[in-house]
């Protein structure tokens, strides 16, 4: 297996962007990576996309963005697994490189979600989730999420506060992120003060829906030297799944495919969380990253809400989670989203996080967790700096 990094990244404009199309906003990631790696050509192409069928009436990606990219002709592939389409786009890249298979590849993931009504958002959405045993009794992911928040505080003993804390840290790191859709700071007062969507959880709880796409540019260790740009490399990629039902679930409180991806990556990898000097982790609502952060094995069960009312996942904190502002504030494509954990990871290992963003003391090793609908999947890459 061949070492294989990342050289160059691309997002686009992230937010309700009325402007462009799904189209347009892939072709403006893309093109921005393509220009930062420096490469004058690709191999093949992977696109996460959740369910442009459903946002916007679109199937067919793999000829359609590479008509729009200026490059018919590029063998390319869309790929899905719900919120973690963008990570399998990434895992996807990487095991073409590594393999042989290609020189070049760009993984990218993009959604287009502010086209359509809420009502037809939230029923896009709830796709991820099991119709006949879910969806068709009422439930959608903020009533999910608020069950397991609900099961997470009466086994654990989770607070309100804890779940307010990661809402401000994320806010907080959001705020500097020129690519965020909100970017403000929120108090603990504001948090508990916003709007009730599913008892406990808020809608300073909960991540938006938003328009956007990302791209990484995948490749060789031998070719990103050549290109002289910085890169760093993927260690370790992890793929894992969970029943789909969160009835059917042994423990409603973690997150098992996390679990199974993190430790197919650290295996990979040759590492443990202990190596781990950051993370990028799916805070589609705050009780996820609560429980992801304990799902990974970074903190024992029912520990990980204290520690983050310590500050230890804050930018100078312990363990720094979500950089970026996270789903929380920099927004949540669902397609695009695996990818853009991987952009932050590329920034702050390469030292170019922008406007005060940039971890302390230079990390030299990271990784991103990524997952779909309640859990049912997840991928997990793990990145040092070259």
């Amino acid at each position: 297996m061949r070492e294989v990094c990342i050289v160059g990244v691309g997002m686009s404009k992230w937010g309700e962007v009325w402007r462009q199309s799904l189209r347009c906003l892939h072709t403006e990631a893309a093109l921005n990576a393509i220009k930062n790696a420096g490469v004058d050509h690709l191999d093949s192409m992977y696109v996460g996309c959740m369910t442009s069928g459903l946002f916007v009436g679109q199937e067919h990606l793999a000829s359609l963005l590479t008509d729009y990219m200026g490059m018919p002709g590029l063998p390319a592939t869309r790929v899905e697994s719900a919120c973690a389409s963008g990570g399998l786009a990434v895992r996807s890249a990487f095991i073409e490189v590594a393999a042989g298979f290609s020189d070049i590849v760009m993984a990218s993931g993009v959604e287009k979600m502010t086209d359509c009504s809420g009502d037809d958002a939230t029923t896009a959405l709830a796709a991820a989730a099991d119709q006949e045993y879910e969806v068709f009794h009422g439930a959608t992911f903020p009533g999910l999420y608020a069950m397991m928040a609900h099961a997470h505080m009466e086994k654990h003993g989770t607070t309100r506060e804890m779940l307010s804390a990661v809402a401000v840290k994320n806010h907080h790191n959001g705020s500097m992120n020129p690519d965020a859709q909100y970017p403000f700071k929120v108090t603990r007062e504001r948090v508990e003060s916003s709007v009730m969507v599913a008892n406990p959880l808020r809608i300073l709880d909960c991540s938006p829906i938003t328009d956007g796409a990302a791209a990484v540019i995948v490749t060789t260790v031998d070719i990103a030297k050549k290109l002289g740009k910085p890169y760093i490399k993927i260690l370790g990629s992890g793929i894992g799944t969970d029943m789909i039902q969160l009835a059917q679930r042994a423990d409603m409180t973690t997150i098992k495919a996390a679990t199974i991806a993190a430790d197919g990556a650290f295996k990979m990898a040759g590492k443990t969380i202990k190596d781990m000097q950051f993370a990028e982790v799916h805070d589609c609502f705050t009780i996820a990253e609560i429980a992801v952060a304990e799902s990974i094995g970074k903190y024992k069960p029912g520990q990980a809400g204290p520690a983050f009312l310590a500050g230890e996942s804050a930018l100078d904190g312990a363990f720094p989670i979500n950089s970026s502002g996270g789903l929380k504030s920099k927004g949540h494509p669902v397609g695009a989203t695996g990818v853009a954990q991987v952009v932050e990871i590329y920034k702050q290992l390469t030292g170019q996080a922008e406007k005060g963003r940039q971890i302390p003391n230079s990390p030299k090793i990271g990784m991103a967790q990524n997952m779909g609908g309640s859990g049912g999947s997840s991928v997990v890459h793990i990145m040092e700096v070259a």
